[in-house]
């Protein structure tokens, strides 16, 4: 795992116990199990400086996934933020980003966005 994986995965670790049960090196990605067994994958290139995504899966509890990526996919080239997009709820469900720029405070932003969500259930 890379540094800004370990990084990552101190945030996650100290600032968010209420929801976070593990994590751990998968591949290249870090995987984060949460508390109502969901998960979230993090990803930061090694090759691409400030190129990572997030994606938390709930397909199993409620059919929905939430991304935030700076991929430059062509499809949402429209998104106002582009190339930073948000997959909400859906993989077809494309917003502009509500989270920074910058990987580790989006981070921490797309942490607190499950903290919320995870309390509402």
């Amino acid at each position: 795992m890379n540094d800004t994986l370990i990084k990552l995965q101190r945030v996650a670790e100290v600032e968010f116990t209420e929801i976070v049960e593990h994590t751990f090196a998968l591949g290249s990605k870090l995987r984060i199990t949460l508390t109502d067994t969901s998960y979230i994958d993090v990803w930061a290139s090694q090759k691409i400086v400030g190129r990572f995504g997030f994606h938390w899966e709930r397909r199993h509890l409620d059919e929905s996934i939430y991304r935030y990526d700076n991929f430059p996919d062509t499809n949402w080239r429209d998104v106002a933020t582009f190339p930073f997009h948000f997959h909400s709820g859906s993989q077809d469900n494309v917003v502009a980003a509500p989270f920074s720029s910058d990987l580790e405070t989006s981070f921490r932003e797309f942490l607190g966005f499950v903290a919320e969500r995870i309390a509402s259930r």
